[in-house]
């Protein structure tokens, strides 16, 4: 089973504008669906139904307090010369919140085995581009300080991902509230 721990984004506003935002961009990408926008903090990969049980148990015993985060502005993966993903981020205060929550979901699933291998970048995927569209950086700079609005965090998911030809579908493992 793939899976992996995110934040969900739930506030209406913002989804709405990231709607927008998908429609005024002139790029050829596939956007993401909005009931799919999210945080990855970290991804886990293809683990056993046996490991299921002990991540949640690792997972339950994370401690944090409810927090906003702003998002803004707009970047790509890799670069912006053939973008392969175009993201939404957040501010440099959220980003620390961010960094210090999966931080704490990290140090509670090393001892099963998992650690991330690129530093956590906090940003939710908004397209996805599977062919050469070429620099965009034109594109991107006409919209590059957008501002998404604010949401509140006050849970974890633990989500599966199940990789389709319409694109990946997702669904709740288990929820983690504040504690």
């Amino acid at each position: 089973m793939r899976v992996f721990v995110s934040i969900e984004i739930s506030n209406n506003e913002v989804i709405n504008s990231i709607k927008n935002f998908q429609k005024i961009i002139k790029i050829d990408a596939k956007p993401t669906e909005l009931k799919n926008l999210h945080f990855t903090l970290q991804f886990l990969g293809e683990v056993s139904k046996q490991i299921i049980d002990k991540i949640i148990q690792s997972l339950n015993t994370i401690e944090f307090s409810k927090f906003d985060i702003s998002l803004k502005g707009i970047g790509v993966f890799p670069k912006l010369k053939s973008p392969k993903i175009i993201w939404v981020g957040i501010d440099e205060k959220s980003k620390k919140k961010m960094i210090k929550l999966s931080k704490k979901i990290e140090k509670a699933l090393e001892p099963l085995g998992f650690s991330s291998k690129k530093p956590f970048k906090p940003h939710i995927t908004v397209f996805r581009i599977k062919k050469k569209i070429g620099d965009i950086t034109k594109e991107m700079e006409n919209h590059k300080n957008i501002n998404f609005g604010i949401q509140e965090i006050t849970s974890i998911k633990f989500k599966k991902s199940e990789l389709t030809l319409n694109g990946p579908v997702y669904s709740d493992l288990m929820e983690f509230k504040i504690k």
